[in-house]
């Protein structure tokens, strides 16, 4: 696939696997493309249709949350994108939308309800999760007695820092601190539910919020970016659930337990992967958006 898929318009900002555009005023063109990434670096193959289930998830999560929180979502149904922006709608469908240009908050709002990642870490180290003190003696991948707010800092060297909730108020201010928490915890609960009906755990997610000027004129608070994708969620299946160790999740694992195999020194240039990879891990995100939206297929 093509790094360069609208011909010569730019992207005004390229992450590791989404595409930004402007789209008119006050708009950006979000696109996700079929790269990858792992220990900070993109990968040297693409895995078929990740963007597409990674915005179809978001897509679902927006509506389904519509009502909990708004969202900087306006379309993605590419017959409502601008005319310059037709000629590419074979590869925009599915795998983009049309968002507000928010003023972002600079902090990562995470929610954990399980014990794992960077969170059992810090568990380990220091019986605390981000200055949370927690019940002695629990183990990877356990159920905490209620899910808790892990905020973490945005920088710029790809690693995100878990902060204590003083660092946020310090940052944003005591009021929209609040505010964050509330919001981030009530979002995952809600989520959470909806999962495990599905039969997923919804182990941890990361949320990002920023303002869109509101219908009077004041800054409305939204919910933005990608929201509950395997990219900045873990789900994992609740019928194979065993606390105590590392749980099977549909995000990067399977890739990352590769590249470890290999021993890849986590340097430049980044290492292709194998058909067979490339295979399973594409598997691994179908079978996330078929299992959280009911739907067989992605869109064509």
């Amino acid at each position: 696939m093509s790094e360069m898929p609208l011909g010569d318009r730019k992207p005004i900002l390229s992450g590791k696997v989404r595409d930004l555009y402007e789209a008119g005023p006050d708009r950006l063109l979000f696109v996700a493309s079929d790269r990858i990434s792992a220990f900070d670096h993109v990968l040297g193959s693409m895995i078929p249709d990740k963007g597409k289930v990674l915005t179809q998830i978001s897509l679902f999560w927006f509506d389904y949350l519509r009502n909990l929180v708004p969202n900087h979502l306006l379309t993605a149904d590419v017959r409502d994108y601008p005319a310059d922006l037709q000629q590419y709608s074979n590869y925009l469908r599915g795998r983009s939308m049309i968002v507000h240009k928010a003023k972002m908050v600079q902090v990562e709002c995470v929610a954990r309800g399980f014990l794992s990642g960077s969170g059992w870490k810090d568990y380990q180290r220091t019986g605390e999760v981000c200055g949370i003190p927690l019940p002695a003696g629990l183990r990877e991948s356990d159920r905490l007695p209620t899910p808790i707010f892990t905020p973490a800092a945005k920088n710029h060297t790809g690693h995100d820092e878990n902060i204590g909730f003083d660092q946020v108020v310090a940052t944003v201010g005591g009021e929209l601190a609040e505010t964050l928490r509330t919001l981030t915890l009530s979002i995952y609960s809600t989520a959470a539910k909806y999962a495990e009906s599905k039969g997923l755990i919804l182990a941890d997610t990361k949320f990002e919020f920023g303002f869109v000027p509101a219908k009077d004129g004041s800054d409305m608070l939204v919910l933005a970016d990608e929201v509950l994708t395997p990219d900045s969620s873990r789900y994992w299946l609740a019928s194979g659930y065993a606390p105590g160790g590392a749980q099977p999740s549909f995000d990067k694992q399977y890739v990352r337990d590769y590249l470890e195999e290999i021993h890849w020194d986590k340097q430049p240039p980044a290492p292709s992967l194998p058909e067979e990879v490339v295979t399973e891990t594409r598997l691994k995100y179908l079978q996330a958006f078929m299992q959280l939206t009911g739907k067989a297929k992605l869109p064509e």
